[in-house]
């Protein structure tokens, strides 16, 4: 199964769903619901922003290009297509 691409947070969304997580007494399974995102996603920057390194979550990682979302969608519709048996 082919992955969808990663989507990119800006940094202050990163800090306000830190913030909500810390303030709101919810789970972060209940969190990352509220706020859409995979739980995984979630604990990772509460990890980060205990480690004090929240500032550089995301920085590594580079852009997609337009032509590399483009592929990305046509490969998901192409292998959604029945496949033809000879």
């Amino acid at each position: 199964m082919e992955q969808l691409p990663r989507t990119r947070y800006s940094q202050e969304f990163r800090e306000q769903s830190v913030k909500l997580f810390k303030e709101s007494r919810l789970t972060l399974v209940e969190a990352a619901k509220r706020l859409s995102l995979p739980k995984g996603t979630l604990k990772n920057w509460v990890y980060a922003d205990r480690q004090g390194e929240l500032t550089a979550v995301g920085k590594k990682q580079s852009s997609l290009t337009e032509l590399e979302l483009e592929l990305s969608r046509i490969k998901r519709k192409r292998s959604a297509l029945p496949s033809k048996t000879p």
